[in-house]
This record gives structure tokens, C-alpha cells and sequence, in this order.
């Protein structure tokens, strides 16, 4: 049996880069704890098993969402609309600013008490049953508790821009 040999280190720009190729739909992830709430974009989100329904969401350790998300045990995934782009580039920030939107934009409680945002394409309230560490990330697993839908097209991001799928 060969011994792997040490590879170079991986550039992050260029990982960034290559990982850019893959299309992927766009999220907002969402909590709420004791009257607090988070959101962050994501665009690591994918179904993960039937029976049970469950799902994975990728959180970065010092996202600010982190704290609320552990203390409530759960979450929302907002699936966003083609429409909903300047809403993802206001979740995908650093700082409070960005929480002047749960103000602004129409939600409600789903069950878990996560928000919602109303003009959603889908979402997906889940609780949390495992978090599992990866890097400088944490593997967010949860049970789907709920879910919805409704008529539209989706918000994709490619090589670090968004568009909406053409109809």
C-alpha cells in the first residue's frame, strides 16, 4: 500500500473560485429565540433523508445566527424568490443592519417560532437534532417539523452573482 504523499495547500481564492461554478438556489436561514432573531444567506442547503425528513445547512461558527438557532433548537430555511435578491445580499452582511429587514419585510412565526418570510418561494422549519463540526463551519442537521411552497421562480447564485432562473 502507497503512503499518500503531502499535497500543496489548497488557495482559498482559487477554492472559492472553483466551488463558484456550482449553481445553487439561495436561503435564508432564520431563528428566533426570547424575542431575538437571526438570519444569515446560505447556499449549502440539501435534503438529506425521507424517513425521516431531515436537512442540512451549513453555519459558520462565528455567524451571529449560531446562538439563537443552539438556544431555540431550531430553524427555518427561506427559500427565495428571483425577486428576492437585495433581501440575500442584506442576510449575507456582518452586522445589525441587516435585521432592519425582519422589520421591513413580512413574515410570521412558523412553528418553531423561526421566521418566515411571507413572499418566500418555500420553506422548511426544522429542529435542530444535530450540529457536527467541519472546519471553520458547523453541519447543521434537522428535522423537518414543516414546510411550504408556492407558485414562482427561484434565486440562484452563480460565480458569486444571483439571478433568477428564466422562466
Amino acid at each position: 500500500m502507497k503512503t499518500p504523499q503531502s499535497q500543496p495547500a489548497v488557495d482559498a481564492a482559487q477554492f472559492r473560485s472553483v466551488m463558484g461554478q456550482f449553481a445553487t438556489g439561495v436561503t435564508i436561514v432564520t431563528a428566533a429565540h426570547d424575542g431575538a432573531y437571526g438570519g444569515f444567506t446560505a447556499n449549502a442547503f440539501a435534503s438529506v433523508s425521507l424517513d425521516p425528513p431531515l436537512v442540512m445547512v451549513c453555519i459558520g461558527t462565528q455567524n451571529a445566527t449560531l446562538a439563537p438557532i443552539q438556544a431555540s433548537g431550531a430553524f427555518c430555511v427561506n427559500i427565495l424568490t428571483g425577486a428576492q435578491e437585495a433581501l440575500a445580499r442584506s442576510f449575507a452582511t456582518n452586522g445589525p443592519a441587516k435585521y432592519v429587514h425582519f422589520t421591513q419585510t413580512p413574515t410570521h412565526a412558523a412553528s418553531t417560532g423561526a421566521p418566515i418570510f411571507d413572499e418566500a418561494l418555500a420553506w422548511v422549519d426544522c429542529r435542530l437534532v444535530e450540529a457536527h463540526p467541519a472546519g471553520d463551519h458547523l453541519i447543521l442537521l434537522g428535522e423537518v417539523v414543516g414546510l411550504g411552497a408556492r407558485e414562482g421562480t427561484p434565486l440562484l447564485y452563480l460565480r458569486s452573482h444571483y439571478a433568477p432562473l428564466p422562466e
